[in-house]
């Protein structure tokens, strides 16, 4: 899989670009600041309808304008013939975003997912260990998403009923401590809470499935991985990379059990948090509490890891998602955004070396000594606003 063409319209520092591109790699050089990695979001955006570095869209429209216009014509090989498909996102801050599938309307942009698949390395993945559970959530999520598209619905469909049953929680948080005051004789009705229950238990079951079954099918691929950015150093147990992933249910999950199981744990325990749900009116118990802990041997990876290590570990997050992706058929397309001048010398040339052999490799790098000898291919200088194929 590769992007040919990618074209931009208002989006960002560009108001236009019109950009050519072809399999192999590509370094995206020039100072910062000057919209190097404005290209790589946007076409990440078309495969993941997500920026990378910001959670609103409204950042993407350039100053001025009311929408951004985001299009890719995306090739893919199938049965040894080339297929080329035409994406195209309309990107409108306030209103719900537009879809084109070869140029033909789509009903929603998710539809699009599944036709492009990126993996994007960034400065902001050493979030990945240093960060928050939420930005460990997200990787899952995200992955899960271009692994089965279908997940996009799950997600949002497990979102839309915490908003609910987050609403109703604190409504009857509200009731009951006033019934408790004496401002009214009635406690609040909890049978509707009950019903959301329910919908919380189904929806976060499948979502936490899925999240352990994919943990599964990580752990030997980032063990590998670690080991490759790191050099060797991490062979022995005890530096080996370790995920494990940690429910709100209160274990340490290390098998899948079934949907139907994990639907009653979370009913169970649900009804063993409602008083502190009430007290303090959100959810307590799903799949939004949960963790992904990183470990180096038998030490948890934030807070311990060198800063060193910290990126190796990120470094093999990505690695590993690349591999578990391109094992289902077809090569994703890599985008590295900056992420050499982070590296030391040794992990450079290691990451050049695993990523070399994809199909298509997308590089931004300030000064071109900064793209590694093994990483060699098409050069586009980007300075001032241009956009320009060197050579």
């Amino acid at each position: 899989m590769h992007v040919a063409h990618l074209s931009l319209a208002d989006f960002r520092s560009y108001a236009t670009v019109e950009l050519p591109l072809e399999p192999g790699v590509t370094a995206f050089v020039g100072p910062n600041g000057q919209g190097k990695t404005n290209l790589v979001e946007a076409l990440n955006y078309l495969a993941t309808l997500g920026s990378h570095r910001v959670a609103q869209d409204a950042p993407l429209v350039r100053l001025g304008a009311e929408r951004a216009v985001v299009r890719g014509s995306v090739v893919e090989t199938m049965g040894g013939e080339p297929r080329s498909t035409l994406l195209e996102i309309e990107i409108t801050p306030g209103k719900a975003n537009r879809a084109r599938l070869n140029r033909s309307p789509v009903s929603r942009p998710r539809e699009l997912l599944g036709v492009l698949t990126t993996v994007l390395f960034a400065p902001e993945d050493l979030a990945l260990v240093k960060g928050d559970p939420s930005e460990r959530r997200r990787f899952l999520d995200e992955l899960l998403v271009a692994r089965a598209p279908r997940f996009a619905g799950v997600r949002s469909d497990y979102e839309r009923v915490l908003k609910q049953r987050n609403a109703l929680l604190k409504s009857a948080g509200t009731a009951m401590r006033a019934s408790r005051g004496g401002g009214s004789s009635r406690g609040p009705d909890l049978s509707t809470l009950d019903v959301w229950d329910t919908h919380l238990a189904q929806a976060g079951a499948e979502l936490l499935a899925a999240r352990l079954d994919l943990v599964e099918a990580l752990r030997p691929l980032v063990a590998k991985a670690y080991d490759a950015v790191a050099g060797g150093s991490g062979t022995s147990g005890d530096r080996e990379a370790r995920l494990t992933y940690k429910s709100s249910l209160g274990r340490e999950a290390e098998l899948v059990p079934s949907r139907e199981t994990l639907a009653a744990a979370l009913l169970e325990t649900l009804a063993g948090v409602r008083r502190d749900e009430l007290d303090r009116g959100v959810s307590l118990i799903g799949p939004h509490r949960d963790d992904l802990v990183l470990s180096l041997g038998p030490m948890p990876a934030k807070g311990y890891a060198s800063h060193g290590e910290s990126w190796s570990f990120a470094l093999a997050l990505r690695l590993a998602s690349y591999e578990l992706l391109r094992s289902a058929g077809s090569d994703p397309v890599l985008v590295l955004d900056d992420v050499f001048a982070e590296l030391d010398s040794g992990r450079r040339d290691r990451l050049a070396e695993l990523t070399a052999g994809a199909e298509q490799v997308l590089v931004t790098a300030a000064v071109a000594a900064d793209v590694p000898a093994g990483l060699s291919g098409a050069r586009v200088d980007v300075l001032g606003g241009e956009v320009r194929r060197s050579g």
